[in-house]
């Protein structure tokens, strides 16, 4: 018998425009620290200190993880999509980008969603109209990813490249991640394992590649913007992320990324300095589009108000 699709609820949606600020807010602390450290150091500083807030959590919260087995396979495997393919990735572009395009490039994350979802479950199908959407979304990207005359393109393509990839790996994750429900295990329970298990495959890389011992000490300005990537950005998000996963599906979880880029352009904007080509706005707007028909609900709106 399959099971009815996944839906979003107001409790859903509140949460949903929470974590989108949350996550905004990571794109602005990003570009700050990667003014002083590289890509590994931060994203294993961001998951660490994620990992020791959760756990305090659980800890006072006296929640413990099941008895299950494979879970922490599954938080590893979890923890490699989740956490630690995307975020190298979408650090190591934002030291050649700009934030704000960085978190546009994020926002393909329901696009690829839906194909991986079609593909790997039996209740988040592809429709007619997700693919019209998931073709504008596409095209959105093509527009931004369009050749300039000067050089800026050929610099920061894999870059751009980098960002998009992170994005399909946040798809993957999205998918992966349903299990956790019919595991029994709790969302606060699944965030602690998931930033663990990401610490333990990258700290090995870090201390191999940055030698962050050798590095200067940050500055102030970087350490806060670390304390807040790891306790805001990452532990308080990932405790909505799976809430809502667990409730609504990987398909409308995913659907953040449509308003991440928002909060994380007026940020980059106005305390980086940041400034997006028209190219990138027409971008985005057709990725919009492309979500909003994938989600189908603000056009069941305006046929409403047409109608009206």
């Amino acid at each position: 018998m399959q099971m009815p699709a996944p839906r979003m609820g107001t409790t859903e949606w509140i949460m949903l425009l929470a974590l989108s600020v949350i996550w905004g807010g990571s794109f602005f602390f990003v570009g700050v620290a990667v003014r002083e450290l590289p890509s590994l150091t931060i994203v294993v500083l961001r998951v660490a200190l994620a990992a020791l807030a959760l756990w305090g959590v659980l800890a006072v919260r006296r929640i413990r993880l099941p008895a299950v087995p494979g879970l922490w396979t599954a938080f590893l495997t979890m923890g490699l999509l989740n956490n630690a393919i995307p975020f190298v990735l979408l650090v190591w572009g934002q030291h050649h980008i700009a934030s704000g395009l960085a978190a546009i490039l994020n926002a393909t994350t329901p696009l690829f969603t839906v194909i991986v979802a079609h593909l790997l479950t039996t209740d988040e199908r592809l429709t007619p109209g997700k693919m019209g959407g998931v073709m504008a979304g596409l095209l959105g990207v093509a527009v931004m990813l369009a050749a300039d005359p000067g050089g800026d393109f050929r610099t920061n393509l894999l870059a751009q490249a980098a960002c998009l990839t992170a994005a399909l790996s946040y798809a993957f994750g999205g998918v992966y991640g349903r299990r956790f429900r019919r595991l029994g295990v709790p969302p606060l329970a699944t965030a602690a394992g998931q930033v663990t298990a990401s610490t333990l495959i990258l700290l090995p890389c870090a201390l191999l590649l940055d030698r962050p011992w050798e590095l200067p000490l940050p500055g102030t300005a970087t350490l806060a913007a670390l304390t807040g990537l790891a306790l805001a950005c990452t532990a308080l998000a990932y405790i909505l992320y799976f809430r809502i996963l667990a409730v609504a599906g990987a398909t409308n979880v995913v659907l953040v990324t449509l308003l991440v880029p928002v909060s994380a352009i007026l940020l980059g904007a106005l305390m980086l300095g940041e400034r997006l080509e028209p190219r990138h706005f027409l971008g985005m707007a057709l990725i919009g589009g492309g979500l909003a028909t994938i989600d189908g609900r603000p056009l069941q709106v305006l046929r409403r108000a047409w109608a009206a």
